[in-house]
């Protein structure tokens, strides 16, 4: 094993990250569920919905859309289905009459903000000992990790 303060070569970094993102994913996944939406089919785009909406408020599908770079399309269909699972509501904008503004539903936002919490809290740990500009570079690493997968996806 590498020592992480001794620089790595692109080969030994590459295989460090394929060992670590299966345990990181697996960690992840095995965060409990709340029980109260255990009966729901969630998938990783709804725990990206829902902590939109748990850290920066309610919103309309067009903003999520935005937020989550999806369709609105998608969004439409993701807040259809926890609507009607009864974790969404969907209410009319108080500025805006022929707009909807979606938010978590109050009998379920303490126990999504539970189990969010247990990821945030890994995450601001781990985030807290850098330099603003570490934290920037780590966001810009998996967002372009990602993109890669992307790409690499559709060839």
């Amino acid at each position: 094993m590498v020592n992480d303060s001794d620089g790595m070569t692109t080969q030994q970094a590459v295989r460090s990250m394929l060992l670590l993102m299966p345990r990181l994913v697996g960690r992840a996944k095995r965060m409990p569920v709340p029980e109260s939406l255990r009966t729901l089919d969630l998938a990783p785009r709804h725990l990206a919905l829902l902590a939109h909406l748990q850290y920066d408020g309610p919103a309309t599908v067009s903003r999520l859309a935005e937020r989550l770079e999806v369709a609105p399309t998608t969004v439409s269909l993701m807040v259809g289905d926890l609507s009607r699972g009864g974790v969404l509501t969907r209410e009319e904008d108080d500025t805006d009459r022929r707009r909807r503004v979606v938010a978590i539903a109050p009998e379920h936002s303490e126990s999504i903000r539970e189990w969010l919490a247990g990821s945030a809290l890994a995450w601001a740990e781990v985030l807290a000992g850098l330099t603003p500009a570490e934290r920037a570079t780590i966001v810009r690493t998996m967002r372009a990790y990602e993109s890669a997968l992307g790409r690499r996806m559709h060839t």
